[in-house]
């Protein structure tokens, strides 16, 4: 049941289309510039209220120092099952996001997990525009490990919003033995199709559409829903998103209903790009019940 404090966030927190066109440090010519200019980015480090999160660092695979922010669930008995929240941020921002109490849409994230006990990390996940390339991959990968190796994960699920909810599901479908459920927030599923942010995911997947084509297929949700079936998947789309257009989300969704996936599709004829709070919290009740029923089977 929805605290009261929940629900007086749902009432005051924007989404995110509507904190870029309330906040003036936005340019004023993109409704969600957001997620439009890695030059603008949202929200970092510095702005995240004190005692909301954990900065993490961590050295990656490549040597670099990496970081995460992470929020641990009151009460927290590292030796109790527990499920582990990765929440992706959007283009141009930072894995600070999450925790700034400034968007619908990780509000109502961050909520569900309190209540369900679940652990969240926010990842930078190498880069503000790194749309899941290869580097980021393995940094999420090898995050999820060291969750693993140090507290009693059960389950993981990785969501996110925009670049996030595209990114969660590319992850998804590229390391399925990690992930158990997936919400994704206006997110697109085909990279082939996909035409916005080009030049960073160009930067990120190591060249262009014509250079590497294989490399936009394999990080194409779409082209892979049989590595999504036994994972509870929520979807939310905008049927008027100029700047994640829905249509492979969709059809990703619907490919999964048809071959029996366990799967939340909320779209919105009339919605752009953002959702609103009650919608995502449906999107992670459903995926969290769907993960506590089939452990409950097991």
């Amino acid at each position: 049941m929805r605290s009261v404090s929940a629900f007086f966030r749902s009432l005051a927190a924007p989404t995110l289309l509507s904190t870029a066109l309330a906040f003036p440090l936005f340019p004023p010519f993109s409704p969600f510039s957001a997620f439009e200019s890695a030059a603008t980015p949202t929200v970092f480090a510095d702005e995240v209220p004190e005692g909301a999160a954990t900065r993490v660092e961590f050295v990656a695979f490549d040597g670099t120092t990496q970081r995460y922010f992470e929020r641990l669930p009151e009460n927290f008995d590292p030796n109790r099952p527990t499920t582990l929240l990765i929440a992706l941020h959007g283009h141009g921002s930072d894995g600070a996001q999450i925790f700034a109490g400034k968007y619908a849409e990780f509000n109502a994230l961050l909520d569900v997990a309190a209540e369900r006990g679940a652990i969240v990390v926010s990842p930078d996940y190498r880069d503000r525009t790194s749309w899941m390339g290869p580097a980021a991959e393995k940094d999420v990968a090898q995050i999820v490990a060291e969750q693993r190796d140090k507290r009693n994960v059960a389950r993981v699920v990785i969501s996110g919003a925009s670049m996030g909810g595209s990114s969660a599901l590319t992850f998804a479908v590229r390391r399925p033995d990690l992930i158990d459920g997936v919400v994704s927030i206006n997110g697109t599923a085909n990279h082939l199709e996909y035409e916005k942010f080009q030049d960073a995911i160009s930067a990120s997947f190591g060249g262009s559409k014509t250079e590497v084509p294989l490399e936009y297929k394999n990080r194409s949700a779409e082209y892979f829903p049989e590595r999504l079936i036994d994972k509870p998947s929520a979807f939310t789309l905008g049927g008027r998103d100029e700047i994640v257009p829905p249509d492979s989300a969709k059809r990703l969704a619907e490919t999964l209903q048809k071959i029996g996936g366990d799967v939340l599709l909320l779209y919105r004829p009339e919605g752009g790009h953002s959702t609103t709070y009650d919608d995502v919290r449906a999107a992670a009740e459903f995926v969290f019940d769907a993960l506590e029923k089939n452990n409950d089977v097991e």
